[in-house]
């Protein structure tokens, strides 16, 4: 049996770029994205995915992957991953930014753990809201989502077809600051109690100078910062629930589903 050099080419480009794009949302998005998740296991999921779909790809031109064609193709297949899962990663960087002031607010910034979906340092408190963030996103079927809109993507966002407009890019940037108001309407609730509980500790301080404030306003705003994180708990639900639910719809317009 013989074959002929373009007819492996299209075979090595029915693979290849779905692998591209599938590998680069895999890479950037929450969950799929995190360290502690091994690479191995991420490119054999990214491969599956991309053997999955090319059966049913529009049919796929004739490049080559070395050319220059190639590489612009390639680079927008990662641009159109990646924009699907940075913003899903944004809503969890909002919840990180809250949790960060929040801990500063209540003496808590010194202690950090290792964050799994960064792999970066963060606060507990941080720590605390990025779990929940993802296990609210795993209970709503968040990642079933995202995987059934990136094999959609290729339907309604064919190889070498270009990628994604301009105007959708700037959606993603509004929606970094939307984001970004998100966190300190998270944050604002703790922030503000704990900022009147340190003006009220000061009044009592200027009062009575002979009380030790170090070793009475610590505990007090400790213990005041986890009761008001308690109380705040459902509210901060339902928002993450909300934040994901705007990632979601804006990833379906990226992606034109």
């Amino acid at each position: 049996m013989t074959f002929a050099a373009d007819d492996i080419l299209l075979w090595v480009g029915a693979i290849m770029w779905p692998f591209v794009r599938i590998s680069a949302m895999l890479l950037v998005a929450p969950v799929f994205g995190g360290r502690n998740v091994n690479a191995r296991v991420r490119l054999g999921l990214g491969l599956l995915l991309a053997l999955i779909v090319a059966p049913d790809l529009k049919p796929v031109p004739e490049i080559d992957p070395l050319s220059l064609d190639g590489l612009v193709v390639a680079v927008h297949q990662v641009i159109i991953g990646a924009a699907m899962g940075f913003v899903v990663q944004l809503v969890f960087a909002a919840l990180v930014l809250a949790g960060e002031s929040i801990a500063m607010s209540m003496g808590l910034g010194f202690a950090s753990a290792l964050d799994p979906v960064s792999g970066i340092q963060v606060p507990l408190i941080s720590q605390f809201y990025t779990v929940l963030a993802t296990l609210i996103f795993l209970a709503l079927n968040g990642h079933l989502v995202l995987i059934d809109l990136l094999l959609r993507s290729f339907q309604t966002l064919p190889i070498a077809s270009g990628g994604i407009s301009t105007d959708d890019l700037w959606a993603v940037v509004r929606f970094a600051s939307a984001m970004y108001s998100s966190a300190l309407l998270i944050a604002i609730p703790a922030v503000a109690s704990l900022l009147l509980i340190n003006i009220s500790m000061g009044v009592v301080t200027r009062a009575a100078p002979q009380l030790n404030i170090f070793a009475v306003g610590f505990p007090v705003t400790l213990f005041a910062g986890f009761i008001i994180i308690l109380l705040t708990l459902p509210q901060l639900s339902v928002r993450i629930g909300e934040s994901l639910m705007l990632a979601v719809r804006l990833v379906r317009q990226l992606v034109g589903a």
